[in-house]
This record gives structure tokens, C-alpha cells and sequence, in this order.
């Protein structure tokens, strides 16, 4: 990477600055980067989920709102910083959430509001793929939820034409082209790490399974192509140019690379795609993965087998619940000051808050939080009702009350992870994070390395990762040598921006060990609350 100066006025200018977009749970994102992968600017616009009749989902025109108000972020931050308007760029990638549900017929119209990652109501539907396949399908996959479709046989089956993830249907939208990466789309429906393609003996016992339901398809031919990383996936048309840019400066023609999901965006961000690697993203969900020298002896549950953006094999352990439980106790503490006359914006707050979570007891004092805004298939809950409990005499300290909100949001990962490292013996060198979590300070990097016992370092980029790492793969299309493999390309071109490892410390490490014995045991009391409270 090279240091921003003057010249980056010319790259842009030029049209030879690289647009990465990611819709992220809170925030769309927009990340511009010169050739070498050095930032340029940024671009975002808040959006949030909805729930609605019991699920969760994102309105289209909101999707295509957000997307205008985020490039428009961006292009006056370009024009702000270099005083040049943006009219054309060397190529785009757009990235989302993995999984989830969104179906399309064959003149394009959304059969169903888009079902996201966060649903889980497709538990008998996984429990049988996962049986009939021989692979662990989460319910978030695409593939649970079409099954479940099938299985309710409900009426806008016959009429699916496509299926695919958020960032498929954006790009389809931007190009014409169903297409995906291959880490998305082994967040749908297993892949070959062989062939870095679909499956096809389990394609084959897809069909099978439901031909007596007749769905009136065979599902590769409603899948979209899957392309490994360096792939040409289509190229902007005039109306993709005025989805992202209504003003019509942004001219159409732009080549576009494969579509990832957050989490090959996430490794490509933390240069974490050889195997041994691992990164966490810490957000508004929390998922670990880690590149793996072998298979798994076995299916795991709580374990998704995916693959990076270039096919190689990744054990995934995801948790649905991450930050939203933080966000809204410290919402809580922005009105606690409002109501005293203190003009304090929610960034002042977690900057004032969150380090005081290295503060408190190494076991937050007894205290315990259970984060569950919704369900968490590692611990088999279909629906969630966030928890603090304590007990009389527990120190109950504001700096023991942020470490018990942090810890509890990293207590699912951390059951998974040990399945892979005391039954699979699975190495894990080092762990490098991104996402929000991260932001501000060495705090989020001590809390992970507690629960993990892993060393933990972050990008410099920790806070933006998934748009840039996002740019970073629409740059990789652009290569000059086509033989070089993703993971040389990142060690060229990236692996200078990421920071030294922070080494977990042994009281963290004790102290996130009685929190996480405490946690599991608390998990009787949110059943309780679950039923308790509907």
C-alpha cells in the first residue's frame, strides 16, 4: 500500500479507483480503493431489519434507497477530499449477509419478502437435508429455507425461476447476470472445493428428495453460477448505473467481479484465506472461521462447512446473536444522558463505554448476560428474549456490566470453536478480527483473545473490512498476472495493513472461562423466559 496523496486525485480521475459495497446488518457500506488496495474513501447509509409477521427481512425499496444514499456518501467524500466527481471506476463487487432466502420468478418479481440469515423456523427442514445429504446445513442456508417452501408446499414454489442471497439479487440487478462467488454460494448449497462448483451428487439427492413434491424444477436450474475469485461476472448496465447512481454521472460498462458473501469478504479483509488462518467478525452477529488443512471427520451441527472466495475448504462457526443487546443498553445510556442535559452522541459513548470492559472483574463479578435478540441454533433456541441476571452481593459495577455484554456475545462461537479444537484438532495459528466490535481501542482484541485463547490482531481497515475486503476482490479481477492465487495476491497487496497480535492474557482467560461455565448454565433461565415471555 502506498501512502493517499495527490496522485490518488488522478486514479480517480482516471476511472481507475475500485468500488467495493457491502450490505451489512446496520449499515451499507462503500469502500473505494486505489489499484494497490490503498483506501480512498468511504460511503454509508444506515438501514436496519424489520419483523414482520414473524419474519425477519429488509424491504427492497430499502435495499435500493440505501445503495443510492451510500454511493452518494461516497461521491461527495471524493469530491470533498480531491475535488473530482465520480464518473466511472476500473471495476465494482458487491457484497451482503450470506444465506437467507430471496426467490425471483421468471419476469424478475420478488415471489416473497426477502427471508434473511436471522430466521430460524427452518429447523425441520435442515434436520432432514442434513440427514438426506450428509452435510451439515444450517438453518440460515438458502437451501433450508427453499426446503421448507417445498415441505409447507407453498404456493409460490412452482414459480421460482432464481434463487439467491442478497448480494446475488443486487448484482443480478447491477448486470443482468446471475452469478455468485463461490464462498457465497457455499453458504447456499454445498460446493465441490474440487471442482469449485455445486455438488452435483448432492444436487442429484436434492431433486431426488423432493421429486414426489414436483416442484416443476431441478434446483441447479434455479441456482445461480458460482465463479471463483478472479472470474469476470458481468459488467454494469444503464439501469444498474442509475440503481447505484440516480444522478447519471456513473457510466455504465464497469466490469464487476463474483458476488461474496461477509464472510469471504471478512477473510479476504484479514488475509486469512491459507489454511491455519482464522478471523472473526464481531457485529451485529458473530462468526469464526477458520481455513482447514482437511476435511472434518464428521458433520457437526453447530459447524458450516463453506469455502473461501478462491474454493479452498473453511469450518464456519456462526452465532445470530452479536452486538444488537450491546447497541441497545447503550442506546439506553444515550438517554440516561439526554435526561440529564449531556449532549452525547452514540460514538462518544462507545468510546467512553466499551474499553471499561478491561476494567472489570476477570469474570465480570459473578454478573451474567444472555444476548439473545433472536434464536441461536448452537444452543437449539428457535427464538430469543435478552437476559441480565445477578445475584445479591455481585459487584455490580458499570465496568463488570460491559465485560458480562461482551463476553455473552462471544459465548456461542466459543462452544463451536472447541468442537473443532478438542474433537477435530483443528490448529488455529492466529485469529484476526473486523467488524464494529473492533472499533476504537485494543478492547474488542483482548475480549476475543480472552474467549477464543488465541492471539487476535485487526487490519487497520478492522472497522470497514467487509466493503474494502469487497474492493479488494473486485481488485484481484483486475490482476495483471492471471495465474496468481488469491492468497499471494493479499500477501502483495495487504499484508502490510494488519496489526500485531494481541496475546491473551491469563487472567482474561480464566475469568472468560467462569462467565462462559456461568452462561451455559444460565441458558435454563432464557428456555424459561422464552416460553415465559411470547
Amino acid at each position: 500500500m502506498h501512502e493517499p496523496g495527490v496522485h490518488d486525485a488522478d486514479v480517480i480521475r482516471s476511472g481507475h479507483a475500485i468500488l467495493g459495497v457491502e450490505f451489512g446488518s446496520t449499515r451499507i457500506k462503500a469502500a473505494l480503493i486505489a489499484p494497490d488496495a490503498t483506501p480512498l474513501a468511504t460511503g454509508s447509509s444506515a438501514w436496519e431489519n424489520q419483523l414482520h409477521d414473524g419474519m425477519w427481512t429488509y424491504a427492497m425499496d430499502d435495499v435500493w434507497r440505501g445503495l443510492a444514499a451510500c454511493y452518494a456518501s461516497l461521491a461527495r467524500e471524493v469530491e470533498a477530499r480531491y475535488g473530482v466527481r465520480l464518473t466511472t471506476l476500473a471495476a465494482i463487487g458487491v457484497s451482503g449477509m450470506m444465506h437467507g432466502y430471496l426467490v425471483v420468478d421468471d419476469a424478475g418479481e420478488l415471489l416473497v419478502p426477502f427471508r434473511t440469515w436471522r430466521n430460524t423456523m427452518t429447523a425441520d427442514a435442515s434436520a432432514r437435508l442434513t440427514e438426506v445429504l450428509g452435510f451439515a446445513i444450517p438453518q440460515r442456508w438458502s437451501i433450508a429455507h427453499l426446503h421448507r417452501s417445498v415441505l409447507e408446499a407453498q404456493p409460490h414454489v412452482r414459480r421460482i425461476a432464481h434463487l439467491s442471497t442478497l448480494a446475488g439479487y443486487v448484482h443480478w440487478k447491477l448486470t443482468g447476470t446471475w452469478n455468485v462467488g463461490i464462498g457465497e454460494a457455499s453458504g447456499m448449497f454445498p460446493v465441490d472445493p474440487a471442482t469449485r462448483d455445486w455438488d452435483t451428487a448432492r444436487l442429484a439427492g436434492y431433486d431426488a428428495l423432493v421429486a414426489a413434491s414436483s416442484p416443476g424444477w431441478a434446483l441447479r436450474d434455479v441456482l445461480p453460477v458460482a465463479l471463483p475469485a478472479g472470474e469476470p461476472a458481468g459488467s454494469l448496465t444503464a439501469d444498474g448505473a442509475r440503481l447505484l447512481d440516480p444522478t447519471g454521472l456513473l457510466r455504465p460498462g464497469i466490469p464487476l467481479c463474483p458476488p461474496e458473501g461477509d464472510a469471504g469478504t471478512g477473510m479476504v479483509a484479514t488475509n486469512a484465506v491459507r489454511p491455519r488462518s482464522g478471523n472473526v467478525s464481531a457485529g451485529t452477529s458473530v462468526f469464526v472461521m477458520v481455513v482447514l488443512e482437511g476435511s472434518l471427520a464428521r458433520v457437526y451441527d453447530a459447524i458450516d462447512v463453506v469455502v473461501t472466495p478462491d474454493g479452498a475448504p473453511v469450518a464456519m462457526v456462526h452465532s445470530n446473536n452479536g452486538s444488537s443487546d450491546l447497541d441497545a443498553w447503550f442506546g439506553l445510556f444515550g438517554e440516561v444522558a439526554a435526561a440529564v442535559g449531556a449532549d452525547v452522541s452514540m460514538q462518544d459513548l462507545y468510546d467512553a463505554l466499551l474499553p471499561l470492559a478491561i476494567h472489570g472483574d476477570p469474570d465480570a463479578g459473578g454478573l451474567l448476560s444472555i444476548n439473545y435478540v433472536s434464536g441461536e441454533h448452537i444452543t437449539g433456541f428457535d427464538e430469543g428474549r435478552p437476559l441480565f441476571v445477578r445475584k445479591h452481593g455481585d459487584p455490580f459495577t458499570l465496568t463488570n456490566f460491559v465485560r458480562a455484554l461482551c463476553f455473552a456475545s462471544l459465548c456461542a462461537v466459543r462452544m463451536g470453536l472447541d468442537i473443532l479444537t478438542e474433537r477435530e484438532g483443528v490448529v488455529i495459528d492466529e485469529i484476526r478480527g473486523h467488524g464494529g466490535f473492533f472499533k476504537g481501542g485494543d478492547t474488542g482484541q483482548r475480549m476475543v483473545a480472552a474467549a477464543l485463547n488465541v492471539p487476535v490482531s485487526i487490519p487497520m481497515t478492522a472497522g470497514e473490512g467487509g466493503a474494502w475486503g469487497m474492493a479488494v476482490l473486485a481488485a484481484f479481477l483486475l490482476r495483471d498476472d492471471r495465474g496468481q492465487s488469491l492468497a499471494d495476491f493479499l500477501d502483495q497487496h495487504i499484508a502490510s495493513s494488519i496489526g500485531v497480535p494481541i496475546r491473551p492474557e491469563a487472567r482474561d482467560v480464566a475469568g472468560f472461562a467462569s462467565f462462559f461455565r456461568r452462561h451455559a448454565r444460565g441458558l435454563t433461565i432464557e428456555r424459561e423466559a422464552v416460553t415465559a415471555l411470547t
